[in-house]
């Protein structure tokens, strides 16, 4: 499972990493949140709720490289798909990609749970 990760960036740029992806998250969870209270559910909510959930998994840094890159395609499927302005949706799909490629940072659950493990002799 480590190979996934490139690295887990400490200090300012770990705290980047938290910014991005907690402004990442609490967007796919609030265009979440607002596909569903305005209508009846259909099918077409589906992609946006399964961007919400990885939003949440994405909060807590966990999987990030998988759940970033399910972010990007799903997101690039919702701009390619939906009426209307898809800017939002190709820098979230950005953002997504982005945080697939740099990992989860080192205040992540992906860095306490497959991080280097330090030795103690």
């Amino acid at each position: 499972m480590q190979r996934l990760f490139s690295t887990f960036a400490n200090g300012w740029p770990g705290l980047g990493l938290l910014l991005q992806r907690i402004l990442t998250a609490i967007l796919l969870l609030r265009l979440g949140v607002l596909e569903l209270m305005g209508a009846s559910f259909s099918s077409s909510m589906i992609p946006q709720l399964i961007a919400s959930f990885a939003g949440l998994l994405l909060f807590g840094g966990l999987w990030t490289p998988v759940v970033g890159t399910m972010i990007a395609g799903i997101e690039i499927w919702i701009a390619l798909t939906r009426p209307g302005d898809p800017w939002i949706s190709i820098v979230l799909a950005t953002l997504g990609a982005t945080a697939a490629m740099i990992g989860p940072g080192a205040w992540s659950l992906d860095a306490r749970l497959f991080g280097r493990k330090h030795m103690v002799i």
